[in-house]
């Protein structure tokens, strides 16, 4: 580490460390060692903690700014001639994801201390939401490809707590294994990936990952297989952490949790898988076909999850489905080499979408309910909620001129000359998500109020702070982006890009609104339209073929291993044992006492042994 760097570079090392002391900090009231019954201070030590992370990432942001992107790396462990440390990388994209990570993580838990006003375990949930923000932290500035996914490992278990939070309800405890065993899938596979490409290239730093695979693309060493099966492997990890088709299920099991961390879980979580995948961009060039499958996973998630949205009934579902949506247009910029475009995405959405569940938490918070056809007219009741929800819902879609405008216009506009099946898709992606936004505020918003609705006032100010406070930021979004805009000019589209950008919009909003909506059924008493409505409420039936066929064959394979331990293993181990006691049995009636006997015997078998030696001997000898 360079001693001229100014102070908050030195020590940027230090922003992961604040979210996992948080953690530790919360441990004396989590474990029960101070009294159950006043668990406040864990959360205030956590929120303090978290603001001392924004404000030395905005130092370092402010450095960067003025003084360069800079690398300092930290001396972890040496023995021999084997070093190790841990590199950073501290420039514009790495500290703006940061300063989204670390303000995104203040604004979800000052909003979960009134979410869980009354919750007994309140110190736990911050203690968790201390240790998800230090890995999402050490993630996004981390140099070395191992780091990367050792804190991807904390983020699967951390997820796996967070879901699994209210663990006496059954349906969570499913929903937590679903969700860490549906990720340790794609990290699995990355972890093979990450050993071969330690073994390849004798590093795993992301510049020297990007010299190797250059000169490997040079030079031919690598062959098509290899570099496609690498390719792929990479692929997976960003795959899970994104909730991409085929391994999107996890995300909708993942609403059972709190919502305050699936306001993380929908913005910065995903944010951080899709970051990661950025930073894979030069490997995934060995392969045609590990980008043709990153084009086809996008391309899939993105229309499949827009479509299987608009038939959800549950308000956190209906939404989560979007979130795989969106970012499968990001996995579509990558593969198509669009960086730019993906950055500007992710950071429009991510604001966007926390607003939108800041919105959802303050409905199910005053209602207790999350049901679409129990919630109605809570528009007049709920002021604040409702322009939230009116801010994110313009912020996740192509209306001028909020943040996913000019995403959209630069997508199209950029994606039209090279690929105009995929520019469709942005288009198709931004109408669906319209209708179902649409959709879903005629649902709640509107109509006449019902039981469960008649008396749903206003959130208390520990929820709706943050929710005023991020809805300003999502209107000034267009602003952030020009700041920090790694394409020359936002506003650099043709004029009919941003005709069909606003058109597709408008579409879709006249979509949703077309919708009938009946309070009283869920699914059509037409065949027709009730086929396809359970096609799409059932996610394409994902989760059963699923069951028929994977889940199935690991059954078959478990009985299969389970039928050889007990009869083949376990048989000829006991038939050795039965057939030693046999022997035994059998041996001891030769047993007399007498010790003559036993001399006797001793001496007759050496004589026989000396006298077969001989006899061998003798035979050699003529020969």
């Amino acid at each position: 580490m360079a001693a001229s760097l100014p102070l908050s570079l030195q020590l940027a090392w230090l922003i992961p460390i604040y979210g996992f002391s948080g953690m530790a900090l919360a441990l004396p009231w989590a474990c029960g060692w101070f009294p159950r019954n006043g668990q406040r201070p864990a959360a205030y030590l956590n929120i303090l903690v978290t603001l001392l992370a924004v404000v030395h990432g905005s130092l370092a942001l402010r450095d960067v700014w003025l003084t360069g992107p800079h690398h300092i790396s930290l001396p972890w462990f040496s023995v021999a001639d084997l070093n190790l440390s841990i590199g950073l990388d501290l420039s514009l994209n790495t500290l703006s994801a940061l300063e989204l990570v670390t303000f995104m993580s203040l604004i979800a838990q000052i909003f979960a201390l009134g979410y869980l006003d009354k919750e007994w375990a309140l110190a736990r949930f911050f203690g968790l939401l201390g240790f998800f923000e230090g890995a999402l932290s050490g993630v996004v500035l981390s140099s070395n490809l191992f780091i990367c996914y050792f804190l991807l490992e904390m983020l699967t278990l951390s997820t796996y707590l967070l879901v699994g939070f209210w663990y006496a309800q059954p349906l969570v405890v499913t929903a937590a294994r679903d969700a860490f065993l549906t990720k340790r899938v794609g990290d699995v596979l990355l972890l093979m990936s990450v050993v071969a490409l330690a073994s390849w290239s004798g590093s795993l730093e992301f510049t020297d990952l990007y010299s190797w695979a250059a000169e490997a693309r040079a030079s031919g060493s690598i062959s098509p297989l290899a570099g496609t099966l690498l390719g792929l492997g990479l692929i997976a990890g960003p795959m899970g952490k994104c909730a991409q088709f085929p391994m999107h299920l996890w995300l909708d099991e993942a609403m059972e949790g709190p919502n305050p961390a699936s306001i993380l879980r929908n913005s910065v979580v995903v944010t951080t898988g899709a970051l990661v995948l950025m930073r894979l961009m030069p490997l995934l060039q060995l392969s045609l076909i590990a980008t043709d499958v990153l084009l086809a996973v996008g391309s899939i998630s993105a229309v499949a999850g827009a479509l299987v949205a608009l038939a959800q009934v549950d308000l956190k579902r209906a939404f989560s489905y979007s979130t795989t949506s969106y970012l499968g247009l990001v996995f579509v910029a990558i593969a198509l080499q669009q960086p730019g475009i993906a950055l500007l995405l992710l950071l429009s959405h991510g604001l966007a979408k926390a607003l939108l569940f800041m919105s959802v938490g303050s409905i199910i918070a005053s209602t207790n309910c999350q049901d679409l056809s129990e919630l109605s007219g809570i528009g007049r009741r709920m002021p604040a909620t409702l322009s939230a929800y009116l801010v994110a819902a313009a912020g996740l879609v192509g209306l001028l001129p909020l943040g996913a405008f000019w995403c959209f216009g630069q997508a199209v506009g950029a994606l039209f000359d090279q690929s105009p099946a995929f520019a469709g898709i942005v288009l198709l992606t931004n109408l669906l998500t319209a209708a179902n936004l649409t959709r879903v505020f005629r649902s709640v918003f509107l109509g006449p109020p019902l039981p469960k609705t008649r008396r749903c006032p206003e959130v208390n100010w520990l929820m709706a702070l943050p929710m005023v406070s991020l809805t300003v930021i999502v209107l000034l979004t267009p602003l952030l982006m020009q700041r920090i805009d790694p394409i020359p000019g936002i506003a650099s589209f043709p004029l009919p890009v941003a005709v069909a950008v606003v058109l597709s919009g408008l579409g879709g909003v006249g979509l949703g609104a077309w919708i009938p909506l009946d309070q009283l059924r869920s699914r059509s008493r037409v065949q027709a339209i009730r086929t396809v409505q359970d096609l799409l409420a059932f996610d394409f039936y994902t989760e059963r073929i699923y069951r028929l066929t994977i889940v199935a064959f690991v059954a078959k394979l478990a009985r299969l291993t389970d039928w050889l331990d007990q009869k083949l293993v376990n048989g000829l181990v006991d038939g050795l044992g039965r057939f030693s006691l046999a022997s035994a049995e059998t041996l001891k009636l030769g047993v007399s006492g007498q010790l003559q006997s036993y001399v006797l015997t001793v001496i007759l078998a050496i004589v026989v042994s000396l006298t077969a030696l001989s006899w061998v001997t003798g035979v050699g000898m003529l020969r």
